[in-house]
């Protein structure tokens, strides 16, 4: 239970970091950010795994450490890019 609690707060912390970094206007809460966060951690653990780091595993068993928070943020920007790229009005 304290590791889910543990990853609201960091998903919220990185998906806020990665608002903050991006350009524009992003046009969802702080529950957005939440959830940006989050996945995020997931995609740049899993870019990190294929990379020859520990990968997922490792990101989402240690969320507090300082090398978990820096790939959250890393993959809520990339995870933001391709998102925007997706749902961008044509």
């Amino acid at each position: 239970m304290l590791t889910v609690i543990s990853w609201l707060i960091v998903g919220l912390l990185a998906g806020a970091l990665a608002r903050l970094l991006m350009p524009g206007d992003q046009g969802s809460g702080w529950i957005g950010a939440i959830c940006l966060g989050i996945v995020g951690a997931i995609v740049g653990g899993f870019l990190w795994g294929l990379i020859g780091g520990k990968g997922v595993e490792q990101v989402l068993n240690d969320p507090w450490s300082l090398g978990s928070f820096l790939i959250a943020v890393v993959g809520a920007i990339l995870f933001s890019f391709v998102w925007r790229a997706l749902t961008r009005k044509r």
